[in-house]
């Protein structure tokens, strides 16, 4: 794959992942986030202006929604590209790649600190699925957890059915390329900065938005924050007096 085609597929999943990031913004609720935030934290923190916790929310939102959002839209699909797999139907695997004698089975994942140990497990029952499905074909079964940054490289265990493969590794696997996870970050060398700007005016309209709602809906007459509404909002149940 040449640069030129490198910088296209890449500008085509970097829009995909504006476009979800600018939605994920343009459509969320504040009541719907505040309920799963802990004012008493707000407070502990003196936060005092409306501003402040919205910022603090829509901050939270962004930092674990960007990661998810990357994954599916930048990274799987450029995965998928540049490996010529196909999508797979099955459960918890993302790409498969067959060959005369080999059957790759990939779940595409963006970094290494993903899995806890039920987690892990998933993972390999759904590989083990596959496999079981797949034993008419007669062909070597590899499956592989790819993540698209990070160190490291795990063979498969008596406790993990697939191999672990990360990095500039993963890449290389695919591409057969040694370079290619710097090629990647060098082919986003255009477009960004427009992308931020609209990602940057959405979300100051998002402040704007959230602010005044927060505004009319938990602060008093002269301005403070009314921290019982908010608790009562956050917190609060049905409870008789006892």
């Amino acid at each position: 794959m040449n640069n030129e085609e490198l910088q296209a597929i890449v500008a085509e999943c970097l829009q995909n992942f504006y476009s979800r990031r600018l939605n994920s913004l343009s459509t969320l609720s504040l009541k719907a986030t505040l309920r799963k935030k802990n004012p008493y934290l707000f407070r502990a923190c003196g936060m005092q202006l409306a501003s402040e916790i919205v910022g603090a929310i829509l901050t939270a939102h962004i930092n674990s929604s960007d990661e998810t959002i990357f994954g599916d839209a930048f990274f799987e699909p450029l995965v998928i590209y540049v490996s010529k797999g196909v999508v797979s139907p099955s459960e918890g695997v993302d790409i498969a790649i067959e060959t005369a004698t080999v059957y790759k089975a990939i779940s595409v994942k963006s970094g290494p600190n993903i899995f806890n140990s039920s987690q892990s497990k998933r993972q390999s029952d759904e590989f083990e699925t596959l496999r079981r499905r797949l034993v008419k074909l007669q062909k070597q079964f590899d499956p592989v957890l790819g993540t698209c940054y990070g160190k490291g490289s795990k063979p498969a265990s008596d406790k993990r059915c697939y191999r672990i493969i990360s990095g500039q590794a993963f890449w290389y696997e695919l591409t057969g390329k040694v370079n290619f996870y710097q090629r990647i970050c060098n082919a986003m060398s255009t477009g960004v900065e427009e992308h931020r700007r609209q990602y940057e005016e959405e979300y100051s309209n998002a402040l704007n938005r959230f602010t005044r709602e927060f505004l009319l809906e938990f602060a008093k007459d002269d301005g403070a924050i009314d921290w019982n509404k908010l608790l009562q909002f956050n917190s609060g149940a049905e409870l008789a007096e006892g």
